[in-house]
């Protein structure tokens, strides 16, 4: 079974309802690098990322990696581990994964633009914490802590999201 996401703001999973967030340049089948979209499409889930100084590690059947200080994600579509986890500092464009905030308490990696990656194509688009205010992501889809745990209690491997277009 697939998790679903309905803009502007509807993710189901296992006949339940949930309040989502979604990218502030709304939802785009030909999401670039920056735009703010979050891409329309069907994903897998490839692993969780936690804070485990915040949390303990998700009840889960997909990998759940403990997060350090120096993790961090390359969003720069020149450099050659665009798209992909790389160790902090970093030289080229990138997002520090640990946060001082909770959005990204839980992060779930989205399996798009990986397989394989298309520079300016979009990266770190991720399932992570919804900011308090409920404000647009930079492309992500994003959820109340406790319902993203909940969620996440019943993906697998085999768990994929189709973020489907608007209207």
């Amino acid at each position: 079974m697939d998790i679903e996401v309905f803009p502007p703001s509807t993710l189901r999973w296992q006949g339940r309802d949930f309040a989502c967030v979604l990218g502030k340049g709304g939802v785009r089948p030909d999401k670039l690098e920056g735009d703010g979209a979050t891409p329309t499409g069907r994903f897998p889930l490839r692993r969780v990322f936690y804070r485990p100084d915040r949390l303990a590690a998700p009840a889960t059947r997909l990998e759940a990696v403990a997060l350090v200080h120096t993790d961090g994600w390359c969003d720069d579509p020149t450099d050659a581990a665009y798209n992909r986890p790389v160790a902090l500092p970093y030289p080229a464009g990138h997002e520090t994964l640990w946060r001082d905030d909770a959005v990204y308490d839980v992060i779930v990696q989205l399996g798009h633009n990986d397989d394989p990656v298309v520079k300016g194509a979009g990266s770190a688009v991720f399932m992570h914490v919804a900011r308090p205010d409920r404000s647009p992501t930079e492309g992500c889809v994003a959820l109340a802590l406790e319902d993203l745990l909940s969620v996440l209690k019943d993906c697998g491997p085999e768990t994929a999201i189709v973020i489907h277009r608007a209207g």
